[in-house]
């Protein structure tokens, strides 16, 4: 059991793999965050950002899942999870 391993092998990714497709996801939202709270303060401010990093990173884990697909060693079909 290593806990930097384990979950990226069960979804079918190196650890290095799982770090890229994390983090592509991870730093959009901490970006898209960032503008929603300034948009709070000053509502003329980002208008669409939240919304629309909503509708993209929904496209890419769920819409397109079925290209997103992994088999892992035993022939079991894999979902992407962040």
């Amino acid at each position: 059991m290593n806990i930097f391993t384990d979950h990226p092998r069960s979804v079918g990714e190196t650890y290095s793999e799982h770090f890229v497709a994390a983090t592509s996801f991870g730093f959009p939202m901490i970006m898209a965050g960032a503008a929603c709270v300034l948009h709070g303060v000053f509502p003329f401010l980002f208008e669409k950002t939240g919304s629309n990093l909503v509708r993209r990173l929904y496209d890419r884990m769920v819409i397109n899942r079925q290209t997103m697909t992994h088999v892992n060693s035993k022939g079991q079909q894999i979902d992407w999870c962040i």
